[in-house]
């Protein structure tokens, strides 16, 4: 057992201990600071885990993942915007892995149920159980929740530093704090005598942290203006490193070769290859082989040249018995049954019933830079260079695999080229200091071959959902989805962390269950099928799935109510939700939507709640060369705050680029246990050509502040579906759509 696992154990033992008396003691535990990670060196000082000042200027830790997403920028503008800084006047660094640094948004989200229509109560008890991330050192970027986590947290420590540096100010110069005001990093008295922030650090540190109060958004001068993103010119660049970038003194390269049944190896002779130039040692993994050599071309070239004999799959070995698997799995007992609104078995006799399946494959990450981590170990300490959305969780991982104490393991977390969160896995990590254990002090940068990154990938897991609707007097009466998938929750935090919520894993039904529809009666059951192969959180997670499964249905309800699909939406949320009818108002107004199109014209809507932010989409399509091509596309999004209005229209854009590619081109295979998929002309992305021009308006209509980097996805298949049916009359169920149309490339 990790490290990690120690500490859940430990949680547990703080549970108990609530329980039998020493509440008092296990929620001190909770609410006192976490010890500040950060060791200044000469001349800075660190007022806390967030900021650090010296003579240069001053520097700003994000502990999120910087992974594309501008969480970097944003939760520094958070910051700056009560420290009284514009943003040039900071440096942004990753943060180290440390408790300080964990995600108390993370943990509330299971607590707010379907989340649109949490109560005060639920959302105060999910604050609260935020709170036991700490206790778990809990560093994730994953869910949508950066934003979320750091909001009021981080305005919290600007203006709290912001105070410390009035107060120093004002006992040199023997005034009160009230008499002296703040801009661009000065603290300036009455008299005009300016002082730097940079010259008042030392003594800022040395006082208590007082009470603040934040300001109110009508004050904000950087929160919800157009700023440009720090990663921005590194990245255009090429100046920005990532963990396939480093090199280290003495450094060494490594490839490997993974089982392609995921199995073990059963036999191979590395005589031939040890003795090619360049080549310096082959490594057996147990479940792989590693090649370490004086370049990654050399290494990679070799641990592909060694016969190797791999032993059978444990899961379902091709497509077809998948397929079976996925529906025996409705033959079991429900996993969940995360939403029973009335009675779906009994309807009015004048209800149109009707009823229809759909399917998705599995689908890779397929990030641009390849897994990579470099390791160093010297026997004693073990050093790690790599990027992660769950470094707290990778460092246990590491010291475990190398026999350390987690004290003894240091990482510095680089840029990450994607994640989706395929960089919440450990694999990397943990096969990088197998393979560090072997040439002790020397570095090795691991890096996957893009046929290994492909084929070793941990899957968005493919579904099967059977619906049945019954609509009535131009409105829905009924609608009862069951939805077969693989449990992606526990495994995966198994995986990187040791151990598993028990319960039923919500990310098979997330998606369906909790979209901002009164429909009267309202049933969503979710089926865990097993013996399948490896799957993981992928962008969206059960959202990217559903989405399409739920809002292909309600359009197919709206045609058989004889009524719009945007109207017949609008009128089953107003109620329910308001801010998904302005969503679907404002994608309706500005996509002009008409029952008259021209000819060759298709036009498809979709909306989704998902990660706290509802999001519409309207996508146009036409024929063009007897293909289809996606022409236009409107989007709409409430996530309640935009605090960066420029980065949410990108993450929007980026978000419905990839629900496309995956809706027409992408997926996984299995042929004899192994992946038939191994680059990108096996698992084609959204051409330049094939991108439609996209128009975004964002809304700030609902009261909390929602997530954004992920809701842009769900809404694009089924837009894209029903644009199709729209166009053609063929209504298509299952994904990818390059199986029943030709798209124009």
């Amino acid at each position: 057992m990790s490290s990690i696992g120690k500490i859940a154990r430990r949680t547990f033992l703080f549970g108990t201990l609530a329980v039998a008396g020493g509440a008092a003691f296990a929620a001190w535990y909770v609410a006192k600071p976490a010890p500040n990670p950060l060791e200044p060196g000469e001349g800075e000082t660190a007022l806390n885990p967030w900021v650090v000042i010296d003579n240069e200027g001053i520097t700003v830790v994000a502990p999120h993942a910087e992974m594309g997403q501008g969480t970097m920028t944003t939760w520094a503008a958070l910051i700056a915007e009560e420290l009284d800084v514009t943003l040039d006047q900071i440096r942004i660094i990753h943060g180290p892995p440390a408790q300080a640094y964990y995600n108390h948004a993370m943990l509330g989200l299971a607590v707010e149920g379907k989340g649109y229509d949490a109560s005060s109560l639920q959302r105060s008890l999910g604050d609260l159980i935020g709170h036991v991330g700490k206790v778990m050192s809990l560093q994730v970027t994953g869910g949508s929740t950066a934003m979320k986590d750091g909001f009021e947290r981080m305005r919290v420590v600007g203006a709290t530093t912001r105070e410390l540096l009035v107060q120093a100010a004002a006992n040199r110069l023997d005034v009160s704090p009230a008499e002296l005001v703040t801009d661009k990093g000065h603290v300036i008295a009455p008299d005009g005598t300016k002082i730097p922030y940079t010259r008042l650090a030392a003594e800022a540190a040395e006082l208590e942290a007082p009470r603040i109060e934040l300001r109110e958004p009508e004050e904000w001068k950087i929160l919800g203006t157009r700023f440009q993103r720090v990663d921005i010119p590194a990245k255009t660049t090429g100046t920005a490193i990532f963990a396939i970038d480093t090199r280290l003194p003495g450094q060494k390269f490594a490839a490997i070769r993974l089982a392609p049944t995921r199995a073990t190896v059963r036999d191979f002779d590395a005589f031939e290859v040890s003795r090619m130039p360049g080549v310096e040692k082959v490594v057996d993994l147990g479940d792989g082989l590693a090649v370490i050599a004086s370049n990654t071309w050399i290494a990679q070239d070799a641990v592909n040249r060694i016969p190797v004999e791999w032993n059978a799959a444990r899961y379902q070995k091709d497509d077809a018995a998948l397929a079976k698997a996925l529906e025996q799995a409705f033959d079991k007992e429900p996993d969940s049954m995360l939403r029973d609104d009335g009675d779906v078995t009994r309807l009015h006799r004048d209800a149109q019933q009707i009823e229809a399946e759909y399917r998705v494959p599995f689908l890779a990450h397929a990030t641009m830079e390849p897994q990579s981590c470099n390791a160093w170990f010297d026997g004693g300490k073990l050093r790690l260079w790599t990027g992660s959305q769950m470094p707290t969780f990778a460092v246990s991982v590491a010291a475990e695999e190398a026999g350390l104490d987690e004290d003894d393991v240091e990482m510095t977390v680089t840029y990450l080229g994607g994640g989706f969160g395929r960089r919440g896995e450990v694999d990397a990590v943990r096969y990088a200091t197998r393979i560090a254990k072997e040439v002790p002090g020397s570095p090795v940068l691991l890096t996957y071959s893009r046929e290994e990154d492909m084929t070793h990938d941990f899957y968005r897991p493919a579904a099967i959902a059977r619906f049945r609707g019954a609509v009535r007097e131009g409105t829905a009466e009924m609608l009862e989805a069951r939805i077969s998938s693989v449990p992606v929750t526990g495994p995966a935090l198994t995986r990187a962390a040791g151990f598993a919520p028990g319960g039923p894993d919500q990310a098979i039904v997330e998606g369906a269950f909790n979209q901002p529809y009164d429909i009267f009666n309202y049933r969503v059951q979710g089926f865990a099928a097993s013996e399948m192969p490896p799957v993981g959180f992928w962008r969206s997670v059960g959202s990217s799935i559903n989405g399409f499964f739920m809002e292909s249905f309600m359009d197919e309800m709206a045609h058989a109510a004889g009524a719009d699909p945007i109207e017949f939406r609008q009128a089953l949320c107003r109620d329910e939700f308001l801010p998904a009818w302005e969503v679907l108002n404002a994608v309706k107004e500005m996509s002009g939507w008409t029952d008259e199109k021209p000819e060759g014209v298709g036009r498809g809507v979709a909306m989704c709640y998902s990660f706290g932010t509802p999001v519409a989409v309207v996508v146009e399509v036409r024929m063009q060369d007897d293909a289809i091509r996606v022409t236009r596309a409107w989007m709409a999004a409430d996530p309640g705050v935009a605090l960066a209005p420029d980065n949410i229209e990108a993450q929007l854009t980026g978000g419905l680029a990839m629900g496309l590619s995956a809706a027409i081109g992408e997926e996984i295979t299995f042929a004899e246990g192994a992946v038939q998929q191994r680059n990108f002309p096996d698992y084609e992305p959204l051409r330049i050509t094939q991108m439609p021009q996209v128009r975004v308006r964002i809304l700030e209509t609902q009261e909390h502040i929602g997530g954004i980097g992920e809701p842009g996805t769900p809404p694009a298949a089924p837009a894209l579906a029903n644009a199709i049916f729209d166009l053609t009359g063929e209504r298509y169920r299952t994904l990818p759509l390059k199986h029943h149309v030709d798209f124009y490339v």
